[in-house]
């Protein structure tokens, strides 16, 4: 009997450990807020990394695809917005949260400190900012299906 309570409790706490690792796991395809883009979020390493993977308006107006006009290095201008990397190097902090990272506004060429919260399984909170948290801006982008 003891051995029984001691088995089943050791795997309910395996799996709600198990539970809590899986849903601090951010990796995967995410639309932005107003769904005009989608990021793909990957770990290399210990860190968590994402790049701009689909565009609802992929090309300029003539026609090209569009390109990275507002970098702040020139040598980068010309450097395609698909495939462009623009969070770096998120830790997981445990709690739901991951800190430490920058993100990269291809819009007007600025990097941002930034978090990024868990909602849900489908929902990040994507906080860029300036100095403190406080002082910032929030968008909330939600999975995209595979």
């Amino acid at each position: 009997m003891k051995r029984s309570l001691i088995v089943i409790s050791t795997t309910l706490i395996f799996l709600a450990f198990n539970n809590i690792l899986q849903a601090q796991d951010i990796s995967g395809t995410w639309y932005n807020t107003e769904k005009s883009g989608k990021i793909e979020i990957f770990k290399e390493g210990n860190a968590y990394f994402g790049e701009i993977v689909w565009l609802e308006e992929p090309n300029d107006e003539n026609g090209k695809p569009k390109v990275n006009k507002n970098a702040p290095n020139t040598s980068d201008q010309k450097e395609p917005i698909i495939g462009l990397r623009v969070l770096r190097d998120f830790t997981a902090d445990g709690d739901g949260k991951f800190s430490g990272g920058t993100i990269y506004d291809p819009k007007n060429g600025k990097t941002y400190k930034c978090v990024i919260t868990v909602v849900s399984d489908n929902k990040l909170d994507v906080r860029g900012y300036v100095g403190i948290p406080a002082l910032g801006r929030t968008e909330n982008w939600t999975r995209a299906s595979e």
